[in-house]
Order: C-alpha cells, then sequence, then structure tokens
C-alpha cells in the first residue's frame, strides 16, 4: 500500500478543503500520491451541490455551500470525518464501487468495536437498524475522488435536531458512543480506519 495518511487533528473545514484541492491537483498532474486525510472539524453544517437549503430547519453553527453530492450533514468534534484523494481510474474503480468500499470500510471499523451495521439500497451510508451512525458525500473529478465519509463516535447528537440529515425525512442519527454506552478513543478508531483502508484499497 503507498498512500499518504495526513491527521489534521481538529481543522477548519476551508481549510481542510484547501488541502483537498491542493491534493488532488497534484494527483491529476501525477506529482501527488494517494492520500486519505483523517480529522475532526468544528460544528458545521455543509450542504451538497443539489441540497435543499430548507431542510436546515435551526441554523445554530456555520453553513457552507459544497460540491460534493448528498445532502445537508453535519460536523463537528466527536465525529470522525475521512477524505481519500485517491485516483480511480488507476485502481480500477467505478464511482458505485468506490462507494461499496467506503460503506464496506466504515462496517469494518464499527465490527471491530462490536457494533454491527450495515446498508440500505438507494441510501448510501451506514446504519444500525434504522439509525444512520455513517455518511457519504463525494466528489469525482478527472477520476480522482474528493471529500468522502464521516463516522459518529463520541458526536453531540443534538445539532442532527436541527437538520433533516442526507435529505432524508425522520431519519433517526447515532453514534457509536450512544450504542456502547461509553465514549471512545478517537486514535483508535482512526487506526481501524486506516487499516481497514489499506486492506479494502489495496493501492499499489
Amino acid at each position: 500500500m503507498d498512500i499518504a495518511v495526513k491527521d489534521l487533528g481538529i481543522c477548519n473545514y476551508n481549510i481542510a478543503l484547501s488541502k483537498q484541492e491542493f491534493t488532488r491537483e497534484k494527483l491529476i498532474k501525477k506529482t501527488g500520491k494517494d492520500t486519505l486525510i483523517l480529522l475532526e472539524h468544528n460544528h458545521i453544517y455543509t450542504l451538497g451541490k443539489n441540497a435543499n437549503r430548507d431542510n436546515i430547519l435551526n441554523n445554530d453553527c456555520e453553513i457552507i455551500q459544497t460540491d460534493r453530492g448528498g445532502d445537508v450533514t453535519y460536523h463537528g468534534p466527536g465525529q470522525l470525518v475521512g477524505y481519500p484523494i485517491i485516483n480511480l481510474k488507476r485502481i480500477g474503480l467505478g464511482v458505485k464501487s468506490y462507494v461499496d468500499h467506503i460503506e464496506s470500510l466504515l462496517i469494518a471499523v464499527l465490527h471491530d468495536h462490536n457494533i454491527d451495521a450495515h446498508t440500505k439500497k438507494g441510501k448510501p451510508g451506514v446504519w444500525i437498524d434504522d439509525k444512520k451512525i455513517g455518511s457519504i458525500g463525494i466528489r469525482v473529478s478527472h477520476g480522482v475522488t474528493t471529500h468522502g465519509f464521516s463516522l459518529n463516535v463520541n458526536t453531540d447528537m443534538n445539532y442532527f435536531s436541527n437538520i433533516i440529515s442526507c435529505g432524508i425525512d425522520d431519519v433517526s442519527m447515532t453514534s457509536m458512543e450512544k450504542e456502547l454506552g461509553t465514549e471512545l478513543f478517537i486514535d483508535d478508531i482512526k487506526q481501524s480506519i486506516i487499516w481497514h483502508f489499506n486492506r479494502l484499497f489495496n493501492i499499489q
């Protein structure tokens, strides 16, 4: 596996976006490496390019319009966000297969912590029964991915009550802390994500 991993800790959304774009441009020009960026954001709501702004019911933190797919979601401390910047053409993956890989990654990480998760047909992301715990919103340009996934670890779930998450009416969000009844170490989750990312993508 020849992928760079960058841990940005708690990072401003626009700074993280700039790092994604810089890494993507280098990959397109064949001067950079496939990269997995891991971080937590400050409290923020982000909108996908075709999102319905009415899905923000009560604005209690910053809102940013993005060029990713998907609708509205929340990011904040305690939620682990991953931005894989990889060349799909080079590893022979289509967009659907890529999303399938990300879902498999999150399910495997949750399984490592004794949480049984699954996918739902027509609803990207990862679920525990009817509760959503992991979200996916990506963009692919020139065969290179940006944006990515979020996994609720020790997330303050109150922020989700102000939005219709992912544009899905009556969706219930959950976290690893909520499911297990105990706070988890974010660094442990990061290591699990890195290990399964290497296994599933096997980028050479």
